[in-house]
């Protein structure tokens, strides 16, 4: 039996049905295997820059930026012996045979693709084992391949790894992993929450829908990690995911579609409501003198789930109308306030996306600028408080800037594309989640 009496219906990012009456655990991190899969991959999956290496090996320059070592410089052709090196690290990365462990080559052998095998991970506790186990394997295959020379061999290290341990990060190094190390999280539970928006929206092709269900898996998966869904809390986090994430009850698709041509936050205000009323999530508690109307919910976790859906509407109607992803905090911060003072309920996130926005704002471009709204993630020092509902509306706004920022996505985050993209999970997670969801459904 289900634990909640929840039964959605799941739609994808065109408003077509792919599930119908699923229960809503089955669309939980701890029983849909499409979410799992998703976290599986993304601990497990490495990039190595190889041309980055053969230069860095044959200029001196390594370590970061002013950082040239002079004298040990060595000249090999790695790229051109690309697939020696994918051969020699797979004999060393994998386990067992069939174990999951993938090393292919792509960009004509200038970049190479590792996924470590669960067995490696099982066997500690860090998710770094993806990385440290794919830097020392390349490591390793460089000398040996190459025949580098004991008073060399450091120097293909500071190529592959960086500058750490000198820094706490691989400064510099020319393997990547869309996590960043544990050392810059937060907080227990916020490794998944450390994956700027950027990178979410290269992943998947710029697809606003898609782009909302992926940050809306990563920011719960992190909620489930760090113990925000355990008890009393976990259908609040389900019903979020489900309606702003995964467009359950084809809500968010639909409201996006009636204001899409000639909307405006106030109006996407209007259409929440309206379904609100009518799915009997919400209704009047007293009309004052004014005529003002308050209302009232028998159920906050599921009014905040609409209350977030909502939010994504505007973000999508007011940004995909100025194609500018600036406008994500100012949208975000005005929807809530408005909708607070119409319904007298608490807003997304119960009022904690309002508040960060106002931070939000200062931090991505104004008086203080230092970057824009896509270098967010759930654990940025501004963004961090509201936990689950908020990214996903700046991936929103991401996915439709026309090209304003100053740090694109394809600039910062091109590379994962070119490592995940070929991953349906990543690129399509609507449809993936949902089908797995579909699959168990009877099974809850």
């Amino acid at each position: 039996m289900p634990k909640y009496k929840d039964v959605i219906d799941l739609y994808d990012d065109r408003g077509k049905r792919i599930a119908k009456d699923v229960p809503l655990e089955a669309i939980s991190p701890l029983r849909n295997g499409a979410i799992k899969r998703l976290a599986s991959m993304t601990k497990r999956t490495v990039a190595v820059n190889l041309a980055g290496i053969e230069n860095a090996l044959k200029t001196g320059k390594m370590g970061g930026d002013g950082c040239i070592i002079r004298g040990k410089e060595i000249d090999i052709p790695l790229v051109a012996n690309a697939s020696k090196i994918a051969k020699a690290v797979k004999e060393m990365v994998q386990v067992t045979d069939g174990d999951g462990t993938v090393v292919e080559l792509k960009s004509g052998g200038k970049t190479m693709v590792v996924v470590v095998p669960e067995e490696r991970l099982s066997a500690g506790v860090e998710y770094t084992t993806g990385f440290t186990a794919t830097a020392a394997a390349v490591t390793e295959a460089v000398i040996d391949q190459f025949k580098v020379p004991m008073y060399k061999a450091n120097m293909v290290k500071g190529a592959v790894w960086g500058r750490y341990p000198q820094t706490m990060t691989f400064l510099g190094a020319n393997i990547r992993s869309i996590l960043e190390v544990p050392q810059n999280n937060e907080g227990a539970g916020f490794a998944l929450r450390n994956i700027m928006s950027n990178h979410v929206v290269a992943l998947v092709n710029r697809n606003a829908m898609q782009g909302v269900a992926l940050s809306a898996l990563f920011e719960q998966l992190g909620a489930f990690e760090m113990g925000d869904a355990i008890g009393p809390f976990e259908r609040g986090h389900l019903l979020a995911l489900a309606y702003e994430g995964l467009n359950a009850n084809n809500i968010l698709y639909s409201i996006v579609k009636k204001n899409g041509k000639t909307g405006t936050v106030g109006t996407v205000i209007e259409s929440l409501m309206e379904r609100a009323i009518d799915d009997n999530v919400i209704r009047v508690k007293e009309t004052l003198p004014s005529g003002y109307k308050v209302y009232t919910t028998d159920d906050l976790p599921l009014w905040n789930a609409y209350a977030s859906v909502g939010m994504v509407a505007a973000v999508m109607v007011n940004v995909g109308a100025a194609r500018a992803a600036q406008g994500v905090p100012s949208t975000v911060l005005y929807y809530n306030d408005i909708l607070e003072h119409e319904t007298g309920l608490p807003s997304a996130d119960y009022g904690r996306s309002m508040g960060v926005c106002v931070g939000m704002s200062f931090f991505s471009h104004s008086i203080y600028g230092g970057g824009g709204p896509g270098l967010f993630h759930g654990n940025h020092v501004v963004t961090k408080h509201a936990k689950g509902v908020l990214i996903p509306a700046v991936t929103a706004a991401n996915c439709l800037d026309g090209g304003t920022q100053t740090f694109s996505a394809e600039a910062t985050s091109g590379l994962f594309k070119e490592v995940f993209g070929d991953l349906k999970e990543f690129s399509t997670p609507m449809q993936v989640v949902g089908a797995e969801a579909k699959k168990i459904a009877k099974k809850v």
